[in-house]
């Protein structure tokens, strides 16, 4: 019944709003918000959508969005650049300033500005882990930090050095143009190696029969991460792909909701 009545829940859309306005040598950048009609004051989840880098937009994640949204989560679903036009870092930079955006709006549409968190899939998750591990995203935007959590599905390149290290692609290779052929790049662009103790508290998805290269950078990353949570919250979904990952959540009744709600919701309270 609970699942029923949620499906039901009235909420608003407000989409392409910029979020990073065009110049010379940048591309206008935008931003959909869903917000519960009636609630305020709730948490805040943006969303980054995944695509190999390369690829993706986020008007194909607005089944993200409205399902959080009637579960009561003003829910922000980002667009960010995509190689080869940009590389890693300046698709980081662009989400890093969508999170300046909602730290300084969200109440306007509804959210409360001090329970801000991040969500990823995919290359989506790579690129929300960075953007809220590595310290000098924010440090270059003169903020502090104001995410309060962050929740990775089936996240890719949480490890891109030793992963590109071993493929050895040659020339041309998307990824190298994504994350260029000098290994440090390639170091830099992984969330893996700045992980620190005052990170935001992590809740992390791997699908069981995801990709064996994310498979493995997470036993990596979780092997890391364990230097500073002893006992990270790491769920591996058993039969689960690495696309059903993110298509799961068009089950208003996916158990996925309530564990995410309820970690948002503590790390919220933990704050206080």
């Amino acid at each position: 019944m609970l699942a029923q009545s949620c499906a039901f829940k009235r909420i608003d859309r407000s989409k392409n709003i910029v979020y990073l306005p065009a110049t010379a040598s940048r591309v206008e950048q935008t931003l959909n918000v869903f917000s519960p009609r009636k609630k305020q004051g709730g948490e805040v989840m943006i969303f980054v959508h995944g695509g190999n880098w390369n690829s993706g937009r986020k008007g194909l994640y607005s089944f993200f969005g409205t399902r959080f949204a009637r579960k009561g989560v003003t829910t922000v679903v980002v667009d960010y650049p995509k190689s080869p036009a940009a590389g890693y870092d300046e698709m980081a930079i662009d989400i890093a300033e969508a999170v300046k955006w909602v730290s300084l709006h969200i109440g306007d549409y509804g959210g409360d500005t001090g329970k801000i968190f991040i969500s990823g899939h995919s290359a989506g998750g790579h690129l929300a882990a960075l953007v809220a591990i590595k310290p000098e995203y924010f440090q270059r935007l003169k903020m502090a930090n104001p995410l309060k959590g962050i929740v990775l599905i089936d996240a890719a390149g949480l490890d891109m050095y030793t992963y590109l290290k071993e493929e050895s692609f040659e020339e041309g290779h998307t990824y190298l143009k994504t994350f260029g052929t000098d290994p440090a790049s390639w170091k830099a662009a992984s969330a893996m190696y700045f992980l620190h103790k005052d990170m935001p508290p992590m809740l992390i998805y791997r699908g069981g029969r995801t990709y064996l290269s994310i498979e493995q950078s997470h036993d990596r990353f979780i092997s890391a991460l364990k230097n500073f949570v002893p006992a990270p919250d790491y769920h591996v979904l058993k039969g689960k792909k690495h696309v059903p990952m993110i298509l799961q959540f068009f089950n208003s009744s996916n158990p996925r909701f309530a564990e995410i709600i309820s970690f948002m919701k503590n790390k919220s309270r933990a704050e206080k």
